[in-house]
């Protein structure tokens, strides 16, 4: 195998693997991966509008991910209120509800991301980081995960 085989069936396995670990950590939670990083990317970031939204998540193509946000609605965790003034201005905002399962992901997410740094203790995770960031850079999901790293 190519090294440069090889280190795309690594970044895919890994992100599998990751994805699979937190999917089976939300499952009682009722929520899925990408929905999880909607709740948590308007826990940040709320009120946005949809494409606003849409622009900050990695887990979808494009700016307008509707129909994951049309089962958040439906479930009660977000909010979805039209412009009074633009009616194709959608803002969205988290529920109480969607406030609580936000705070419960978080805590989620710091269980996966403690196993990780267990995973990778005395690892250097600056140089990785580097590459792959330059890998995605040019690409939809690492603009969007650019756009979320700076505030």
């Amino acid at each position: 195998m190519r090294p440069v085989e090889e280190f795309r069936y690594l970044v895919l396995a890994a992100q599998r693997e990751g994805n699979r670990l937190l999917s089976q950590a939300l499952k009682p939670l009722g929520v899925t991966a990408s929905q999880a990083e909607v709740i948590r990317v308007l826990q940040d970031r709320q009120p946005l509008p949809l494409n606003g939204l849409g622009d900050l998540l990695v887990c979808e193509t494009g700016n307008s991910p509707s129909r994951l946000v049309e089962r958040l609605v439906a479930a009660g965790l977000v909010h979805r209120e039209t412009s009074p003034h633009d009616r194709r201005h959608i803002e969205l905002t988290l529920t109480p509800q969607g406030t609580d399962l936000a705070r419960q992901i978080t805590e989620i997410e710091e269980g996966l991301y403690s196993s990780i740094d267990a995973m990778t203790a005395g690892a250097d995770l600056t140089q990785i980081n580097d590459f792959l960031r330059a890998f995605v850079a040019d690409l939809p999901a690492g603009q969007a995960l650019a756009r979320r790293a700076t505030p």
